[in-house]
């Protein structure tokens, strides 16, 4: 959930715009993570370290490794070390934006600090996922940054979706800052109502495009248009998340809640009159929304 978050970091911080990121989450699968990107983020050079062995590499014919050890700044055990990790995929985002000379590699050092700092991230293993207390840190920062506070159901709810998004459609996406609204505008939309002691009505939504890759990476098929299975698609997906969901809440607070059937919207302009949140993720490919309508009780 890192890297997730971590182009959340940069859009809240105005480090970039959200075109250079979507650009860069584009481009985010084709490129090898350079070594002086890994030593800065794993804290073995610095900045101005790994400027200077570039430098050098633009006089002499030798890999980065090479000259980093000749330098002194690794040593041979070093590279091996950075050679055999698992790249995290945030430092390929970074990097992009290095190369892109939208950020320097001091600019990188900087953020990765900082990131690390605001969310109490001290393993340098940004990998590990089953770290709980540091990915809650995350979701807390993420939604003060959004300014959307929500009860631990409703952040139960988005973490799920999120992991969901991650387990189902792909890891490549950036949760945008969340926000309170009174109408929405739907393209392709599905919803569902979950209802009990409190009723959440979900809606997951995006454009034609990105519903037919989003459905396509879903089923593991390849779609060509919007049609009867990508739209059965998109309905088993926001059924199967908020059918976990309610497992979850009845196992950790014994409330049974029931869904409804998920169906199509067709109207063009939604509006609520209870307390309505919009959360966007954006992925490689495209944006999904997810609208969730609190119509009683508090989520």
């Amino acid at each position: 959930m890192y890297s997730q978050f971590f182009g959340n970091f940069l859009l809240a911080n105005k480090y970039v715009t959200t075109n250079q990121l979507f650009e860069a989450m584009q481009k985010q699968s084709n490129g090898r993570i350079k070594l002086g990107t890994l030593a800065i983020s794993e804290g073995l050079m610095t900045a101005e370290e790994v400027d200077e062995v570039i430098i050098s590499q633009t006089h002499e014919d030798k890999k980065f490794g090479e000259l980093a050890v000749e330098q002194g700044f690794l040593t041979n055990d070093e590279v091996i070390k950075l050679l055999k990790i698992q790249v995290p995929s945030f430092l390929q985002l970074a990097q992009i934006f290095v190369d892109e000379e939208i950020l320097t590699n001091q600019d990188l050092e900087n953020i990765i600090t900082e990131y690390r700092s605001e969310s109490e991230i001290y393993d340098l293993d940004f990998t590990n996922e089953d770290q709980k207390d540091t990915i809650e840190k995350l979701f807390d920062n993420f939604f003060v940054m959004s300014e959307t506070p929500l009860s631990s159901h409703g952040k139960m709810y988005l973490e799920l979706l999120f992991n969901n998004f991650i387990r189902f459609i792909g890891e490549d996406f950036t949760p945008l800052d969340g926000s309170v609204i009174e109408e929405f505008a739907p393209e392709k939309c599905v919803r569902q109502k979950v209802l009990g002691g409190y009723s959440i009505c979900t809606y997951l939504d995006m454009d034609e495009e990105t519903a037919v890759e989003f459905a396509s990476r879903y089923v593991g098929d390849n779609f060509e248009e919007f049609d009867e299975y990508v739209q059965a698609s998109l309905e088993d997906f926001l059924n199967l998340h908020n059918g976990v969901f309610i497992v979850n809440v009845s196992n950790e607070s014994n409330e049974e809640l029931e869904l409804d059937v998920p169906e199509q919207i067709e109207e063009p302009l939604l509006e609520f009159e209870a307390k309505t949140y919009l959360f966007s993720v954006m992925y490689s490919f495209g944006v999904v929304n997810i609208v969730l309508e609190l119509t009683e009780g508090d989520l």
